[in-house]
């Protein structure tokens, strides 16, 4: 049986986003967190509690963790370890510029001394069952090919790959060629990532890649919550049915966040990104008119619009 990821993006899937959608929507799909770094030679304390929140009781949460050398990794892993975490997956992907530009992310790709470690400290920790998010480069599509034959030393879950490379973010073609050719090479299972939107997307992968493991969708399951369970169905659901659901979630969100935040600057805030990658799924007009709102009563009269 096909996996169905659910890729973590900063500043959308925490705790109770991951909760809420688990539980109105009920895909059984594997849920990550956004990734965790180290600050002051320690896990962030948001993170931490993020990772540590009661409501990922329902979700299977893996979590995801940034490093750019071997102390950071390690340091990252042990902390883990404490807190007995007995799956993680290790970020070799993340394509923004103020990771990157720090040697985190993507730009690990091609950096084969730090390749050699995340191999070293894979055979280390036989108990932790580790996966791997990668691009195929940071600034070139076959960077991958110094990583690869590393990876294929150890055994991991599975690489999840999204085949761009850093610079085109999340435009531009997908190099599918060199995502064949990781698929025929590693001997460990292997995730497609990227450009996922509809139901008939992911069947479109797992038709032209027979061999794939699983997918993985962010955006596309922001901007469609329902994306997986749809496909898990088997049918496509109505644009009636998709945006009644939408909102429910919407609300069992927005209740959690009117209970548990202090004032209508910091509901608003946290409750408007639920619309950031919806433009096409709730109409342009009402998306604006969101995007716009400046006070809860705006909002709530945007969001009353969505048809």
């Amino acid at each position: 049986m096909k996996s169905v990821h659910f890729a973590p993006v900063q500043g959308h899937t925490d705790a109770p986003y991951r909760h809420f959608h688990n539980l109105i929507y009920g895909t059984s799909s594997k849920f990550y967190t956004p990734f965790i770094r180290l600050e002051n030679d320690s896990i962030r304390q948001r993170d931490l509690k993020d990772l540590l929140s009661p409501l990922n009781d329902n979700t299977s949460i893996i979590p995801q963790i940034i490093f750019r050398d071997k102390e950071e990794l390690n340091v990252l892993v042990e902390k883990l370890k404490k807190e007995k975490i007995s799956r993680i997956d290790l970020n070799m992907g993340c394509p923004f510029p103020l990771q990157t530009g720090h040697g985190r992310g993507a730009a690990t790709i091609a950096n084969h001394q730090l390749a050699e470690s995340v191999a070293e400290l894979i055979k280390k920790n036989p108990d932790i069952s580790f996966s791997v998010k990668m691009r195929l480069g940071l600034s070139q599509p076959d960077e991958w090919k110094s990583l690869l034959p590393l990876l294929n030393k150890v055994n991991v879950s599975h690489i999840t790959v999204h085949p761009r490379i850093a610079r085109q973010q999340y435009s531009g073609d997908l190099f599918l060629d060199q995502f064949e050719q990781i698929l025929e090479q590693s001997l460990n299972p292997v995730i497609f990532n990227g450009d996922i939107r509809k139901p008939s997307d992911i069947d479109l992968i797992f038709s032209k890649f027979p061999t794939v493991a699983g997918i993985m969708s962010g955006r596309g399951v922001l901007g469609r919550p329902s994306l997986l369970s749809e496909w898990k169905e088997g049918s496509e659901w109505t644009h009636d049915k998709r945006i009644e659901k939408m909102l429910l979630f919407h609300r069992r969100l927005l209740d959690y966040y009117t209970e548990n935040l202090c004032g209508e600057s910091q509901i608003i805030s946290k409750i408007k990104p639920f619309w950031e990658y919806a433009e096409e799924e709730i109409g342009r007009k009402s998306w604006k008119s969101i995007k716009k709102a400046t006070n809860i009563a705006k909002y709530h009269s945007a969001v009353a619009s969505i048809k």
